[in-house]
């Protein structure tokens, strides 16, 4: 079984209503903020009838089940990865691309908009570490995003080097 990761898996469970809620006393978007909280986290949703049926309810079992799995198998979640990216604009598409090499065998990696606005949008590379240690040498990805000709917003790019600008 697939070990949960926090972007995948657990984030998408909290609702911006759980969030406002909680913010007293966790950020329940932040990663470091929900391992600090973990184990209250997990007695407010395990039995408490935590969030309450005005706010949504409680969440299902499979659900808490999940989280619970993410907390004892150690709060995995992505990594930042490193490439060199690419904006290549035509009369069918506009391509982001991204072109670098995996820090070890076994990781996996995707291109995913992670905002857009009215004037821009940036696009996230972020890179999954295997759940054991696998043996063999890094490999080389190149992962694309493609969409409308016809947006002309300006386009971002964020790896582990920080957020540029693509021409």
């Amino acid at each position: 079984m697939r070990t949960p990761v926090f972007e995948l898996h657990i984030r998408p469970m909290f609702r911006a209503t759980d969030r406002e809620h909680m913010a007293f006393a966790v950020d329940l978007w932040d990663f470091d903020s929900v391992v600090e909280n973990a184990d209250d986290i997990l007695a407010r949703i395990d039995g408490a009838g935590m969030p309450p049926d005005a706010d949504g309810g409680p969440w299902p079992e499979e659900w808490i089940a999940l989280f619970r799995r993410w907390h004892t198998s150690g709060h995995k979640r992505l990594q930042p990865g490193t490439a060199s990216f690419t904006l290549t604009r035509t009369a069918s598409a506009v391509t982001v691309t991204a072109t670098g090499t995996f820090p070890a065998a076994g990781f996996t990696g995707w291109l995913q908009l992670e905002n857009e606005t009215d004037s821009a949008k940036t696009y996230a590379l972020s890179l999954e570490p295997p759940d054991a240690p696998v043996a063999g040498t890094p490999t080389a990805f190149t992962l694309k995003e493609r969409y409308l000709p016809t947006d002309t917003r300006l386009v971002f790019a964020r790896d582990s080097a920080g957020v540029q600008q693509l021409h």
